[in-house]
């Protein structure tokens, strides 16, 4: 294993202020101008080191110009700082990431750059499950070692601008996936305090790092990884949480940007990129505050999706700001991305530096998202609007290439892609989750009609919903139906929450304990039975609503009901 050394750092300063520690430079920031490095998930492994030593070497330089240039400097990494495997498999099944070896490894890495750092946790930070008990146990350790006070950072770069930070800080409390990046109560209300206390109608900018991106980002995402199995967004199973964030954007045109990590997904997409506001010829007001929302590549090899490797370099001064990329596949070349320029303390331009840069496959990446258009734009061809008979009709059989939405009464959004159902937020339209696979859904036909009893009517009592009646949409009982022409159908309730889109991953402390239930049942088998070497007993599982020890949500069918029978 490589060693790494700290090298000299510029100093950092304490500076109280009411609501949390802020760290400064102490050169006392004569000069407005900064510069950021934003290192992606980084899943260190001691076995395969060469390409953070590669890409730490052509960092160096960078760092060291804007040194002598202005002294404004800092290093964020985005969390996921370990492998989430075994490192010696041949001595034990530890996972690496979340382990106290991990984040000393990570920590000196991190401490090499000759910068101070900043780091937030994501999804895999406390995954020390062996070492640790409780995810509080974890959560000190990686704050001791990596120096933090808080799971949260603040610290000014340059004269009125923020950097602020969330950490992930629930892994084996998760009600459903561990893989949820969950920002506790305690971070939310500190981040809605620290941007209200920083308004932009005094001058401030903040740039704000969380490892998942807030629903609302428009960024780029894995329908076949995070937005079936739920954790796209930040606190993404829990409605009002997960529209918070976007909400306090909206709210605060302070926050002028917003980096995270996560999907493992490069940066040569436009959507890896996306902007506050956009010209009305190219579509309609997305909603984004003041905020330009980034997404990051990652530094080895082995843990890109896509193939990329790269990191997101900020250099900024009063008058904006470039968002470029560092790659690590081309000696470091520094490429501009996009340039965000303010024209006054609440109002910005962004512009693209380049266009698409996409391989054969990397549509694979892009997930479809609803466009509800505005005033000036109609929505989307794939919206279904209803009948006279308050009906939704999607009248041809789903295929693998059908793409549809429509808005429930009670204020739910629900589409089609990919051959599956699945459940969009109401106000951003991002996706949310899985509703119905395509296992049980391709082949049949979907309709949208009147559940409830006649000549009664039930009013949810939510914001939006005021003055609605039953000769409206709003508020009226409804069932989604699948059928086909065998007379078939499928009635998909909602959960009990109101929502569509099911919770199937679980927790991953109660999915390795499954695992291994099912392993030695499979031994015990074996030697009470008398099986030959060669030979397996076969086990199944019985559980209250789950079907799988899967990590991954891939189906929803009923093998024998609402799906094909496997045998």
């Amino acid at each position: 294993m490589k060693l790494y050394f700290f090298l000299p750092a510029i100093a950092t300063a304490w500076v109280s202020t009411p609501s949390a520690p802020v760290r400064r430079s102490t050169k006392l920031m004569a000069s407005d101008e900064y510069m950021v490095g934003v290192l992606g998930d980084l899943h260190m492994d001691p076995r395969k080191m060469e390409d953070y030593e590669i890409g730490r070497n052509q960092w160096l330089p960078i760092f060291n110009e804007a040194k002598e240039k202005h002294g404004n400097v800092a290093l964020v990494s985005l969390g996921d700082l370990g492998e989430s495997k075994s490192v010696r498999p041949e001595e034990t099944t530890e996972l690496f990431a979340g382990t106290t070896e991990c984040h000393k490894l990570a920590s000196d890495f991190l401490g090499s750059f000759g910068v101070p750092y900043e780091v937030i946790g994501g999804n895999h930070d406390l995954e020390g499950l062996d070492e640790f008990e409780t995810d509080e146990e974890n959560l000190k350790m990686f704050l001791d070692v990596h120096g933090k006070p808080t799971p949260h950072f603040s610290r000014l770069i340059a004269d009125k601008t923020l950097l602020v930070g969330m950490t992930s800080t629930v892994f084996r409390d998760a009600q459903y996936t561990s893989h949820e990046v969950t920002v506790d109560d305690a971070q939310m209300a500190w981040f809605e305090e620290t941007v209200k206390s920083h308004p932009a109608s005094e001058g401030w900018k903040v740039i704000v790092f969380t490892h998942a991106p807030p629903n609302g980002s428009g960024l780029r995402v894995l329908q076949e990884n995070h937005v079936v199995n739920g954790c796209c967004w930040l606190n993404h199973s829990n409605d009002a949480k997960c529209r918070k964030f976007i909400e306090i954007v909206r709210e605060n045109r302070c926050v002028k940007a917003w980096f995270s990590g996560h999907f493992h997904l490069g940066q040569d997409y436009q959507d890896s990129i996306t902007f506050p506001t956009i010209d009305p010829k190219d579509g309609p007001y997305p909603n984004r505050g003041a905020c330009t929302f980034v997404q990051t590549s990652v530094m080895r090899g082995g843990t890109s999706r896509d193939g990329r490797q790269q990191s997101r370099l900020i250099r900024g001064n009063k008058d904006g700001f470039e968002i470029c990329t560092v790659d690590h596949q081309k000696d470091g070349k520094i490429r501009i991305d996009a340039t965000i320029t303010f024209s006054d303390c609440n109002h910005e331009a962004g512009v693209y530096a380049h266009d698409d840069e996409v391989g054969d496959n990397d549509n694979y990446f892009k997930v479809y998202q609803p466009s509800a258009g505005d005033s000036l734009h109609p929505p989307d061809e794939g919206y279904r609007s209803y009948n006279e008979d308050g009906e939704v009709l999607i009248d041809e059989e789903v295929t693998m290439d059908s793409v549809a939405w429509w808005n429930m009464a009670c204020g739910r959004v629900i589409g089609m892609l990919n051959g599956n159902l699945i459940e969009y937020d109401r106000s951003t339209l991002a996706p949310l989750g899985l509703i119905v696979g395509a296992d049980e859904l391709v082949g049949k036909r979907v309709a949208v009609i009147d559940s409830g009893i006649e000549g009664e009517c039930e009013i949810d009592d939510e914001e939006g919903m005021e003055g609605a009646d039953c000769g409206g949409q709003l508020g009226r009982e409804q069932a989604v139906i699948l059928y086909d022409a065998t007379g078939a159908v499928t009635v998909v309730q909602p959960n009990e929450d109101g929502s569509f889109w099911r919770k199937i991953v679980r927790n991953k402390m109660v999915r390795m304990k499954e695992v291994r239930r099912v392993k030695k049942a499979k031994e015990f088998a074996k030697e009470r039975l008398g099986l030959g070497e060669d030979d397996e007993a076969e086990v199944v599982s019985s559980w209250g609503p789950y079907t799988t020890t899967s990590g991954t949500a891939k189906k929803t069918g009923v093998a024998g009901l609402t799906a094909p029978a496997t045998r």
